[in-house]
């Protein structure tokens, strides 16, 4: 997962700077020397880092914070407030032409970063905010744009546009304005075709569409897996065609987070989302300070509960009846894999610990221990369980393991890790929970970890 190294290595650095009751500026300047190699190793442009270093040892070694009585937490404050400002402040929302009028949205980038899925992942997100969208496929040269584009927006349920390979974009994108005028859409999302490399003819291209049509946001999709490139292409699109928007692709993937932290800085342009897999779902809205907050392994809490607010589909009764034995510390195998099976559709357990404070270093055991085949394997072991068993974990002696060890066709073994695993599952959302389980929208978090 991206930041991954990062945030495990500034997590230690401030780890450091915690145990100390008091700091000297040579503490601080060390510690920040420290981060400042972190935040090159994780490919932030070396422009940015210095200026955010100097911003940060400007702030940290004022009176203020050397002689307060926490010096290492008020030092990791400013690392958190610079960093926000470093990604952009505030959120940025997709904008959209007011009333009636039809807001077109060009999808720029390279071959490969994910422009078509990207289209259609938010052209269904504003379906819950009533837009009412039209998929237009732009990209003449490859077929398969086309048709992935189409099977995109029949999973999304959104309307989808093309005149296949014969027109040049220009004149498809005329067309589809024309169509959604008489279909009443009022936004169009312009799939355009990218190359492997920047190069002229792309850029004439996208200039003649938006000669065409009245392009209200010209955003652009970049692979955060390619690191400061990302950070080149996003400038070098900017000053051909001009770019309102950015959305990073592909951050679950092994990325060293350094176009997230460096795009917004050196391009002026803010981040709209993060793509953070390949499902149609898997599409965040970027938020500076939750981004800051990962990581710096103090969570996010907030797009946690809204994960699971939007993928949840346990019925409230049942939450409440798995929050209530949650909060008294009685669940059963029965809970476990009903919430397994919640946090799958939100992303994994790996995801969803990397958002909670704290719990950053458990991120690797979690893929461990939950990918989709262990999740088939799991299911068979309590499958072969009796209800008793399953809503008793303390009945399972040597001789009954062996049992359910035959009955899911796995060694006794691995059904001994699996029992030790849920043991330990419990007793760390048995700590967890409280203050989780509390708070305005206490319900739904309720209905996700009643069976942990």
């Amino acid at each position: 997962m991206a930041f991954e190294n990062l945030s495990d290595k500034l997590q230690n650095i401030f780890k450091n700077l915690r145990g100390k009751g008091r700091l000297s500026e040579a503490d601080v300047r060390a510690a920040l020397k420290e981060v400042k190699m972190a935040l090159l190793e994780a490919d932030v442009s070396f422009k940015v880092v210095r200026q955010f270093i100097k911003a940060v040892e400007e702030r940290a070694v004022g009176s203020d914070v050397m002689n307060g009585l926490n010096p290492g937490q008020m030092v990791i404050k400013i690392v958190n407030e610079e960093m926000i400002a470093l990604m952009g402040h505030e959120t940025t929302e997709l904008s959209f032409l007011p009333g009636k009028a039809i807001s077109v949205v060009m999808m720029c980038g390279l071959q490969g970063s994910g422009k078509t899925t990207t289209a259609a992942k938010i052209a269904g997100q504003l379906i819950k905010k009533g837009k009412k969208s039209l998929l237009v496929a732009c990209d003449i040269y490859r077929p398969a744009a086309i048709e992935q584009l189409r099977i995109n927006a029949e999973k999304q349920q959104i309307d989808f546009f093309s005149l296949g390979d014969s027109k040049n974009p220009a004149e498809i994108a005329r067309a589809a304005y024309a169509h959604a005028e008489k279909n009443g859409h009022n936004v169009i999302f312009l799939d355009t075709a990218g190359r492997l490399h920047l190069d002229d003819e792309m850029m004439a291209e996208l200039k003649e569409i938006k000669a065409a049509v009245a392009v209200h946001q010209s955003l652009l999709v970049v692979d955060a897996m390619t690191g400061q490139d990302a950070v080149n292409v996003a400038t070098e699109f900017d000053a051909q065609i001009g770019i309102d928007g950015l959305i990073l692709s592909k951050m679950d993937g092994d990325a060293r987070g350094g176009a997230a932290l460096s795009i917004t800085a050196v391009t002026g342009k803010p981040v709209l989302y993060v793509g953070m897999g390949e499902k149609l779902s898997e599409l965040e809205q970027f938020h500076p300070e939750r981004m800051a907050g990962r990581i710096l392994g103090m969570g996010d809490v907030l797009s946690f509960i809204e994960k699971a607010e939007a993928n949840i589909d346990m019925d409230e009764a049942k939450g409440r009846e798995m929050t209530a034995r949650m909060k008294k510390g009685k669940f059963d195998f029965e809970d476990y894999l009903e919430s397994m099976r919640q946090m799958q559709k939100m992303g994994g357990l790996s995801a969803l610990l990397a958002m909670m404070p704290g719990m950053g270093a458990q991120v690797k055991d979690a893929q461990a221990l939950l990918d989709d085949k262990k999740l088939g394997q799991m299911e068979a072991i309590i499958l072969s369980m009796t209800p008793a068993e399953r809503t008793n974990p303390k009945l399972l002696n040597l001789s009954r393991k062996g049992r359910i060890a035959r009955g899911s066709g796995v060694d006794i073994a691995v059904v001994n890790r699996f029992v030790k695993q849920f043991e330990q599952t419990q007793k760390m959302m048995k700590q967890q929970m409280p203050g989780l389980l509390g708070g305005r929208r206490g319900r739904g978090m309720g209905n996700l970890f009643g069976g942990l």
